[in-house]
């Protein structure tokens, strides 16, 4: 079954926004609780222009971290995180040499795009959009066609998606200034603002996906505007809405704050208890007895040092008394902020406390943290990755920037992200078969009489889940490498030995 926006519907496109903002609903309060544990300027409320800083800076510097590790992995600096590819079925009757001279071409047109990614300082924009996705799970980018990237928040676009979870509706609401908007608004019958404080208009953008394309229409103060209209292909669409959680049937993603919600909060609650309670303990209070001979205004007004006449048992200072329930504050905050650590991959909650830390063990459980962000990769490698590059081939190809290449023949493949996660797992199965196969060379003699070597190397790869082909020698193949190596030997021992002829 094909869902359908209606584009031809009698709705004006703030009423439809309007609309579809009452399933936004949830969504937002939400973010908006997340966001107050993290970074409150992410997302706040309407007509708010001051936020209560959270007692607690983990939600915070978990944030930073998450993202720039995601930036680092989706755009990694100096290396493209694809390659051009051509579909392996045009490649079967093709020339070795012609095959080289296609990789080198495509090669170069791997540099073209990464420059107008370097040259377009996507990064910044990016950057913004993951810090909005862990915190609220959900991030609007638009590609620029002059270059760069701009991210809608979640308060300023609706959408509606299919059950397969690809986007169906997009309205983007704004507020722009007037003198920005390159429109006659009179000729259009937009009113004139009534006072001089409203220098704004509402412009709603809407992206509907419709007959194998997609359709882009403008409304500037509740008219539309019939020069905004156009339409873009399937895959070249600069309106990427991402989502860092996917659940299946819901229009918006989750953000991984929300799943740590319930100790970003016993965290705050803790630290507040706290520090409130340290600043009462901290407080000096002298206690002098009634009727003793001891007098405050004595002890008030001696200076540091001074001897008065008095008896030190007329003196009590007060305290709390409460060391033991802080002691189990602190301890439980403390197991808060390892469990928070590990969500947001700081390096401090791999670890362990101890005098001795081998390298290979932070090493090994630094592995397990980034592994933890395979689902992740999944998700944004295919709503951010393959669609940012097929944008841009095809606005570099529009300016002449960027040679057009067959259709359906060439494709754009991620290789970083999930793909390098699992280029990472094959590197280490080759250095533990490598490590296998050194400790059977140091195997006593007795104990390799009675195995057979072409066998166990065979049960080795299988055992590591590697592929045998190409990697281990055949008998064939190790019979004919010895005699090579024996002839080799033989040529250049026989200038030495008199008499035999030099061949």
């Amino acid at each position: 079954m094909v869902i359908k926006p209606d584009l031809l519907s009698t709705d004006s496109l703030k009423s439809r926004y309007e609309k579809l903002a009452i399933k936004r609903h949830p969504f937002l309060e939400r973010s908006r609780e997340c966001a107050e544990l993290t970074q409150p300027y992410l997302m706040m409320r309407p007509g708010q222009t001051q936020f209560v800083t959270p007692w607690q800076g983990i939600g915070s510097r978990g944030v930073n971290n998450l993202a720039a590790k995601l930036l680092l992995a989706l755009l990694p600096p100096n290396s493209p995180f694809f390659r051009l590819v051509v579909q392996e079925a045009e490649l079967v009757d093709v020339d070795p040499k012609l095959k080289l001279h296609v990789d080198e071409a495509l090669t170069q047109c791997e540099r073209l795009l990464m420059t107008e990614i370097e040259t377009g300082a996507m990064r910044v924009g990016v950057f913004e959009a993951l810090k909005h996705l862990i915190v609220t799970g959900n991030s609007l980018i638009y590609l620029v066609p002059e270059g760069g990237i701009r991210v809608f928040h979640l308060d300023q676009y609706v959408i509606r998606r299919d059950p397969a979870g690809h986007a169906l509706e997009i309205i983007v609401h704004e507020k722009v200034d007037r003198t920005f908007v390159d429109l006659p608004l009179d000729s259009l019958g937009i009113d004139k603002p009534s006072s001089s404080d409203q220098t704004t208009v509402d412009l709603f953008t809407s992206i509907t996906w419709q007959d194998d394309r997609w359709h882009v229409l403008q409304e500037v103060g509740g008219v539309l505007v019939p020069e905004s209209k156009g339409t873009y292909p399937k895959d070249c669409s600069p309106w990427l809405a991402l989502r860092f959680i996917r659940v299946d049937g819901e229009d918006y993603g989750r953000g991984l704050v929300e799943e740590y919600l319930g100790d970003l909060k016993s965290l705050e609650t803790l630290t507040k208890a706290i520090v409130e309670g340290s600043a009462a303990a901290a407080k000096v209070l002298f206690l002098v007895k009634p009727n003793s001979t001891t007098k405050e205004t004595v002890l008030a007004e001696a200076p540091n040092g001074a001897i008065r006449s008095g008896n030190a048992e007329d003196v009590t200072v007060l305290q709390v008394q409460k060391y033991a329930d802080f002691r189990v504050a602190r301890e439980t905050m403390e197991h808060m902020t390892q469990r928070l650590s590990y969500a947001f991959l700081l390096n401090s909650s791999i670890q362990r406390q101890g005098e001795r830390v081998t390298a290979e063990e932070i090493r090994h459980m630094a592995g397990e943290l980034e592994d933890a962000l395979g689902g992740v990769y999944s998700i944004l490698s295919q709503e951010f990755q393959l669609p940012l590059i097929l944008r841009l081939m095809h606005q570099m190809e529009r300016r002449g920037l960027f040679p057009k290449l067959p259709k359906g023949m060439v494709r754009p493949m991620i290789v970083t992200g999930l793909e390098a996660l699992g280029r990472g797992h094959d590197l280490l199965k080759l250095q533990s078969f490598v490590g296998d196969l050194a400790s059977l060379g140091q195997a006593l003699p007795e104990i390799l009489m009675r195995i057979n070597p072409e066998e166990l190397i065979k049960r080795l790869c299988i055992a590591r889940g590697l592929d045998a082909q190409g990697l281990i020698l055949s008998e064939e193949e190790l019979m004919q490498k010895q005699a090579i190596q024996q002839q080799a030997q033989m040529q250049a021992q026989a200038p030495m030995l008199p008499g035999l002829p030099i061949t």
